[in-house]
């Protein structure tokens, strides 16, 4: 036991029984600027810290560890306390937007069953009625039809009526039952949900709703969904052509809107609307818009050459202060996009208010919760970038993207004539500012080499293979369709920095090193730095640089998600990464055009949501379908840019045209193979040339176990070779077959295999046995092939390998076997891992 120290009966310190130790107010604020600096500090550092502070001679080190332990506890207390506090916000916001929603729901019901009740007392009378007063009343109908479009003029009063009938049929929808609203597939509300999403059933064009809860006060929130082109991406101009102030302090405005036509095969959409802002008794900020058309009397708008004049129902935005700081946030969109004025087969790309919710609404409130996040916890991501800088090259990537494939005259784009086929699109566009958008000396003074952008563009329908699989493969394979060399080409546009890159936690694919650079707030878009190295034939030219770097976006590869686009756009960079470079996007968008997923009915929503049901995504690869019921059709727009000098353009011409018709081939190669099937249909495993098929080869590597380890591979299942290859795919254990070359490469593998592999059966080809095993592994594997080869079999030792992506894998033990065919002859070698785990 520890006496008390008279530096303790002076106030200065005190210990009880060598337990507790009071600081002086001098002695907290020195450990608190040392916690600052190191909250864990070794004891090295902590003798330093009593040495180097006097005011701290008389505790003990032990002391002093106990201090910094307890305030690492506080602190993670506190940042708890913190964290619940704003999930318990989200939950009371939440609970309020569910009972608002449930009392919607049930005024819906007593009116549906109010409707029923006139409908079926209108049949009965309809029995007795005469059929001059069924007339009548048909008569009467459309009279009190046509007076809800009585024409008004074009004054500030008449403009303030439409005004009013605006915010009016806005609120209806937004929070009454003007609109039938079903909660869209997929999207379930909760606490860490982006809100609740809700799309229209049975109502004139398209509609989807939103509602959910932002850290942003009511007027910031109305400026930045005001600012239209700053969060959506189809938007390509927004002029506000008149202001007027309304006597309750409001404004009208009138607005003229283009969006960019998503795919070559459509033409763009534009808007002449009317916006209404004002401040409800409650203290809510509306923003509502509406279409101005003839039967308003209103001002018009010429039509525009390009772009056909779509109508926008009453839509808008409902902003509420919540209690505590921060927003209730009620967006509603609604369009009629005129799908006659498409090819048929693309009318369900104009007729899906899914994909409307997905690209619209929820991108506004998806940059509501950026922006609030970066404000609550503003946070530097990869390369020293903020998100909002991130969040503005990823602007950049999807116009100029957006650009390429709508090829506006009034851009500076011209078309030029190609070989006579008409699959690929050529343009080219000279104007001065399209390279040199930004400063002309954007990298250490040295300006562009190249005056001119070209751009070859074409679209494709596909049949039966999910967008957000197909855009992950073309991602994590890009040797499967991209040429290095004119890659090489591209880079050549953006003068080489020799800044280095980091490299810290970067993913690799085929030869590709990928540096992630930041995700949205909910993970469905991501950018990264694309590295392509070992191009060292290119090092002793003056111009192309020694390797290759790409920046790229990505979104809408959550395979999760229901009637998503899937987008792939990236540009060539240079590694100082400098904000002015101009960037040339490239790349792919694939939209769904099977309009059944919008759902029929309130009643089939539980079936949609229920059948997404599928488990995290987490070790899932591009070869399990199981969250794909059925896929239909879709369609790919590419898009490739480049930077070239003028007098080179029948030349730039010729490769470009050539090039994208390669890639096209190679996207139809690849969706063929990637095509979702389940294994009653037996097409899900198509064998490569020259191998038997799955069925059959699944029959031989378990007979040849059976024979050279005299155990049974798989439990007893039915006779027939189909549930024996069903039973091997889901076999818990990795098992895969390798050919019998000098350089072995894998043929066949199952779930397991392909997920340990972290690869599909498409790319398993390019694995060879050689290189995801290690030194170790190498040496014991190869000396074991004789063995195999003449015993039949081999038992090898726990080890670890190395997946396709770089992971490093240990395994407990393997089992290595000669797969035998029909006659009796070597086929294969087939290798079991058991118990294999990433590290």
């Amino acid at each position: 036991m520890m006496a008390v120290t008279s530096a303790c009966k002076e106030g200065k310190m005190g210990m009880d029984n060598g337990k507790y130790v009071r600081y002086t107010p001098e002695q907290v604020e020195a450990l608190e600027r040392v916690y600052h600096e190191c909250p864990k500090p070794s004891s090295l550092r902590r003798q330093q810290l009593i040495r180097e502070c006097p005011i701290l001679c008389n505790i003990e080190p032990k002391q002093i560890k106990v201090w910094f332990q307890n305030r690492r506890c506080r602190e993670k207390q506190r940042k708890e306390a913190s964290r619940l506090q704003v999930v318990n916000r989200k939950l009371s916001a939440m609970n309020k937007l569910l009972m608002e929603e449930n009392d919607r729901l049930q005024k819906q019901v007593s009116q549906l069953v109010y409707e029923n009740g006139y409908f079926r007392q209108q049949t009965q009378n309809a029995k007795i009625a005469t059929t001059d007063t069924s007339c009548e009343s048909v008569v009467t109908t459309g009279q009190n039809h046509l007076t809800q479009h009585l024409p008004r003029d074009a004054s500030p009063a008449g403009l303030l009526s439409i005004a009013d009938e605006t915010l009016t049929e806005f609120l209806s929808k937004a929070t009454g039952t003007a609109v039938e609203w079903v909660q869209m597939p997929g999207m379930k509300p909760g606490p860490d949900s982006i809100g609740i999403i809700a799309i229209s059933h049975g109502c004139t064009g398209v509609a989807a709703r939103a509602c959910g809860l932002v850290g942003l006060e009511p007027t910031r929130v109305a400026e930045i969904l005001k600012d239209r082109p700053s969060w959506y991406r189809d938007c390509r101009a927004v002029d506000v052509l008149n202001v007027l102030s309304t006597g309750n302090g409001g404004t009208i405005e009138l607005l003229y809107l283009q969006l960019y036509a998503p795919t070559t095969l459509a033409p763009a959409r534009d808007f002449w609307l009317l916006r209404y802002t004002s401040v409800l008794d409650d203290g809510s900020h509306v923003v509502c818009e509406r279409s101005l058309n003839n039967t308003q009397n209103g001002p018009s708008m010429p039509p525009v050459q390009h772009f056909v004049r779509a109508e926008m129902l009453p839509s808008g935005y409902l902003i509420r202060p919540c209690e505590g700081g921060g927003s209730i946030i009620h967006i509603v969109d609604h369009m009629d996009l005129e799908p006659w004025s498409v090819p048929e087969v693309l009318r369900p790309l104009y007729e899906s208010s899914t994909l409307l919710a997905h690209r619209t609404t929820m991108a506004a409130l998806r940059q509501l919760r950026q922006i609030s996040q970066e404000v609550s916890q503003p946070t530097v991501t990869g390369w020293g970038r903020r998100p909002a800088a991130l969040c503005a090259l990823s602007q950049r990537l999807s116009k100029g993207f957006n650009e390429a494939v709508n090829g506006f005259t009034d851009e500076g784009w011209s078309m030029i004539e190609g070989d006579g086929i008409d699959d690929v699109t050529l343009l080219v566009n000279s104007s001065p500012g399209k390279m040199l958008s930004a400063n002309p000396s954007y990298a250490n003074g040295f300006p562009s080499i190249s005056n001119a952008v070209l751009c070859a563009k074409a679209s494709m329908l596909l049949q039966n293979v999910p967008p957000s699989v197909l855009l992950r493969f073309l991602r994590e394979h890009r040797s499967e369709w991209a040429d290095s060399g004119i890659d090489a080409y591209a880079a050549a546009a953006v003068k080489a920095d020799p800044c280095s890159l980091p490299g810290s936690r970067a993913g690799t694919f085929g030869g590709q090193v990928i540096l992630p650079l930041a995700h949205t707030v909910e993970h469905e878009e991501f950018m990264e730095v694309i590295k392509i190295e070992n191009f060292g034939h290119y090092r002793d030219d003056m111009i192309i640089p020694g390797d290759i770097f790409l920046l790229q976006l990505c979104s809408g590869v959550d395979e999760n998600a229901i009637g998503t686009c899937a987008e792939l756009i990236f540009a060539p960079i240079d590694t100082s990464f400098s904000d002015d470079a101009p960037l040339l996007p490239s790349g792919f968008r694939v939209i769904p055009l099977d309009s059944g997923t919008d759902a029929s009915s309130p009643n089939r929503t539980l079936d949609l949501t229920s059948a997404l049901e599928v488990g995290t995504t987490g070790n899932r690869n591009a070869g399990d379908y199981s969250g794909h019921v059925g896929s239909g059709k879709s369609v790919m727009t590419l898009a490739f840019q480049f930077a070239f000098e003028i007098h080179l353009q029948e030349n730039v011409a010729a490769m470009a045209c050539q090039y994208v018709r390669s890639i096209i081939a190679s996207v139809q190669r690849v969706a063929l193979a990637l095509s979702p099937t389940r294994f009653s249909s037996h097409a899900g495993l198509l064998a490569p040339p020259g191998t038997p098929e799955a069925h059959t080869l699944a029959c031989w590597i378990c007979l040849s176990y059976r024979c050279f380890l005299g155990a049974e591979l798989l439990k007893p299942v039915n006779e027939g070779s189909e549930s024996i290859l069903k039973t091997l795919w889901y076999h818990s254990e990795a098992v895969m077959c390798c050919s019998l070359k000098e350089l072995p490469v894998f043929t066949f593998a199952n779930q397991a295999g392909l997920d340990m592999l972290e690869t599909t059966l498409v790319a398993l080809q390019d694995i060879t046995l050689e290189k995801i095993l290690d030194d170790h592994g190498r040496r014991t594997v190869f000396s074991e092939l004789p063995q195999i080869m003449q015993q039949g079999f081999a038992c090898l030792h726990g080890g670890i390998c190395l997946s396709s992506m770089g992971r490093t894998i240990s395994y407990e033990r393997a089992v290595a076997w000669k797969v035998l065919n029909d006659e009796e002859t070597a086929h294969c070698i087939c290798f079991m891992f058991i118990n294999w785990s990433f590290v």
